[in-house]
């Protein structure tokens, strides 16, 4: 079982907060709290067999964080003696002082449960960094001209990243927490080129980014070699395919396609912040608003979503928050219908919630946390059908795998989407991929025509390093699981004749 990287636990992370906590009690915050932070990432890419990029960094330092007098005040630093750490405090009292706004709602904060002295280690096996990087790149070249020497197949890029992220909590209340996560995203393009017509047709790995290690890329959670086996008959497929007529069709979507709509169109349209207008700024706010609580047809019978920070292998899982709140799994869509939203302390406080679900986080530690994304996913059916047979539930249909663009409005309600693989079903049997597919619809129409959800064999993990929000803006990785499911009459369009 992996342990917490050596390094971190020999700074003097115990001193610091003492410092920290010990100022900002003295001159009269109500709350305080202090992380101190190391981000190691690195990345690695290949383009036609050849190494092209590599890098390794690391971001170290601490933050605190206060409520004085009803306001925030926030601040961060490199410098790690407990002098450095009360100035820090001091300098986030005077912060607040600035950002207190006559007349404005004092800060309110769900009450939380102390844990003290808590370590929290992701899952997973071999640490990317202790692996030597001659292995790393000979794994990701090999992989790479495996992929290239394929007939049909003109170019080749590939890239991994992975990161390991420590993290130091401790707060006024007597909560402290040691947490270290490792993810990693190999992803593989393969593109081929009509140089008689000069244009070019690509296809990429499905493989999703995941709490995992290197183990990742050597055949634990996803089989690369098979699935780069693979990918050149799907793309010389491809590039002969036709393009598909518009119209309305019923869509059988695999969850590598269908991951993403679940971000959009549920993820973000659930995070209260967001509901409640204070995310406007920033891709929008949200159609799901704190009214409609409790009786907003969100989808079918069928749909029920949940929000997850402790799921093994999840993007978003942690032991606890950048609020020191516990990881949980909460409801927010049952049956159809809208019953929660994703907290943070102050979102949960200022709306008379007993507690926050533990949805703190911030991207570094010179950012002050969001609310952010926990693993939002669509639960499959306990006898659920196989993808097969949704597949063979369809008269006239397409069958959609992979991501690749998306548009939503503001709202999170008109949305648009793409996909990487269609396959024209005819009579219940795929009969060719088809091109030049997006699927349009307004969230509840297309949650509300979902007819069937794969069982629990269909479902799988999908995600992003990379979600982006508020201002400074800052990235968080988030991981959305769904079965394959049944979505009956959904609007297709041509990519090619609406110009995109």
């Amino acid at each position: 079982m992996p342990s917490v990287e050596s390094s971190f636990v020999a700074l003097p992370a115990r001193d610091l907060s003492a410092a920290a906590l010990q100022h900002a009690a003295d001159r009269g915050a109500s709350f305080a709290d202090f992380r101190l932070e190391q981000i190691r990432a690195g990345h690695l890419a290949v383009r036609d067999g050849r190494v092209e990029t590599v890098t390794d960094t690391t971001d170290l330092g601490l933050a605190v964080r206060v409520v004085h007098d009803g306001a925030w005040g926030f601040a961060s630093g490199l410098s790690r003696t407990p002098a450095a750490a009360a100035e820090l405090a001091e300098q986030a009292i005077e912060t607040a002082r600035v950002s207190r706004v006559l007349g404005a709602r004092p800060v309110e904060l769900a009450p939380e449960p102390v844990h003290r002295d808590v370590e929290w280690v992701s899952s997973y096996e071999i640490d990317p960094f202790e692996v030597p990087e001659e292995e790393r790149l000979a794994r990701m070249v090999d992989l790479a001209q495996g992929l290239q020497s394929a007939d049909g197949v003109d170019h080749v890029d590939g890239h991994v990243d992975y990161v390991r992220e420590n993290k130091f909590y401790a707060d006024l209340s007597g909560t402290l927490t040691t947490q270290q996560r490792v993810r990693i995203h190999p992803e593989f393009t393969a593109v081929a080129v009509d140089r008689g017509v000069g244009s070019f047709s690509s296809m990429r790995t499905l493989a999703p980014p995941v709490g995992r290690g290197w183990e990742y890329l050597t055949g634990a959670g996803w089989d690369f070699d098979a699935e780069l086996a693979e990918l050149p008959q799907l793309l010389r497929e491809h590039v002969k395919a036709p393009s598909v007529e518009p119209g309305r069709y019923d869509l059988v979507i695999d969850p590598s396609n269908l991951w993403l709509t679940i971000h959009e169109s549920v993820g973000h349209a659930t995070e209260l912040d967001r509901a409640l207008g204070y995310e406007a700024a920033y891709a929008g706010t949200s159609f799901a608003t704190p009214d409609r609580l409790g009786s907003l047809r969100y989808g079918s019978d069928l749909m029920t979503v949940t929000g997850d920070r402790t799921v093994e292998h999840g993007l978003a899982s942690i032991g606890y928050d950048d609020e020191g709140v516990a990881a949980q799994q909460f409801d927010l869509v049952r049956g159809g219908v809208l019953v929660g939203y994703q907290l943070n302390r102050q979102m949960a406080g200022q709306s008379g919630l007993p507690r926050s679900n533990g949805c703190a986080f911030a991207d570094s530690p010179g950012h002050l946390p969001l609310q952010r994304m926990a693993n939002v996913s669509l639960r499959p059916a306990p006898d659920g059908p196989t993808t097969e047979e949704l597949i063979g539930g369809v008269t006239r249909g397409i069958f959609i795998k992979g991501d690749r663009s998306w548009s939503i409005d503001s709202q999170r309600f008109n949305f648009q989407f793409t996909g990487q693989q269609f396959y024209r079903i005819e009579n219940g049997r795929l009969v060719g991929q088809l091109r030049d597919v997006a699927y349009q619809a307004t969230t509840t129409e297309f949650w509300g025509s979902m007819e069937a959800v794969g069982g629990p064999a269909t479902y799988v993990l999908g995600g992003a390093f990379n979600c982006g929000k508020g201002q400074p803006g800052q990235v968080a990785p988030v991981s959305h699981g769904c079965p394959a499911a049944l979505f009956r009459g959904v609007n297709v369009l041509n990519t090619v004749l609406e110009g995109r």
